[in-house]
Parts: structure tokens; C-alpha cells; sequence
């Protein structure tokens, strides 16, 4: 007798988008939803490589929004 496999939950992937406020192009960013409703880290634009403040808020929906803020010096 055959053991049925378990098939894994895939984890539907959550996607967000900011606009860097040095060079004003759109950035898509992963979200991790285990991180918590209210998010908040530094990473540098890929297209410019300045550092922005990046803010992710998940709702109840799943759904994600992202804003970023030039980090202060």
C-alpha cells in the first residue's frame, strides 16, 4: 500500500511597489508576510543606490502596500 503524499501549501506571494524618491522609478519588492502587519527597513534603489526608509503595510486581505521615504543623514 502506497502512502499518499502530503502535498505542501504554497504560500501565495506577495508583492508591493514603492517610488523611489531620488530617481522616481518604481521598485517591486517582495513581502514577507511573517514580518508582521506593520514593516519598516532600510534598503538601497537598485536603480540609483540610494537608501530609502521603506514602510509595508499587509491588511487583513493580504493585501500589501509600500511607500518609501529618502533616509535622513
Amino acid at each position: 500500500m502506497k502512502k499518499k503524499r502530503r502535498r505542501k501549501r504554497r504560500e501565495v506571494s506577495v508583492e508591493a511597489s514603492y517610488v523611489c524618491d531620488n530617481c522616481g522609478e518604481e521598485i517591486v519588492i517582495p513581502v514577507d508576510r511573517s514580518a508582521g502587519e506593520s514593516q519598516e527597513f532600510i534598503e538601497d534603489c537598485p536603480v540609483c543606490c540610494h537608501p530609502q526608509m521603506i514602510r509595508v503595510e499587509v491588511e487583513e486581505d493580504g493585501e500589501a502596500r509600500a511607500w518609501s521615504e529618502g533616509e535622513a543623514n
